[in-house]
């Protein structure tokens, strides 16, 4: 039996639908692939990068509320969130940097 995503403090119907979309439809799923694969992997299927919604998700596993992050904890995943954004784009596996790359906006990557 597997748990919804409602389980998890801090996540609805939005985080969950996002994260269907690549595989992870339960809560025990979600806990298994842990917080930074499955941001990058989101990045990687056209999600908008959006800090906010990488420290909630954080915050939620580690279920705390979305707003207790601060000062130098948030600082630290500002900088976890930077990196895997960077590497999620410089993949090109995101959906928007391969229409990018295939209109000829982006240079393709060696």
């Amino acid at each position: 039996m597997t748990s919804p995503f409602s389980s998890i403090r801090n996540l609805g119907p939005a985080y969950e639908e996002s994260c269907a979309k690549i595989g992870i439809n339960s809560a025990e799923k979600l806990r298994e692939v842990g917080t930074d694969e499955t941001y990058r992997r989101l990045l990687q299927a056209g999600t908008k990068p959006h800090f906010i919604g990488y420290y909630v998700l954080v915050m939620a596993l580690q279920g705390r509320p979305w707003n207790d992050c601060k000062g130098d904890e948030k600082k630290k995943l500002r900088l976890v969130f930077d990196s895997i954004k960077a590497e999620a784009i410089d993949e090109g596996h995101g959906a928007f940097e391969q229409m990018m790359d295939q209109i000829g906006v982006r240079a393709p990557s060696p």
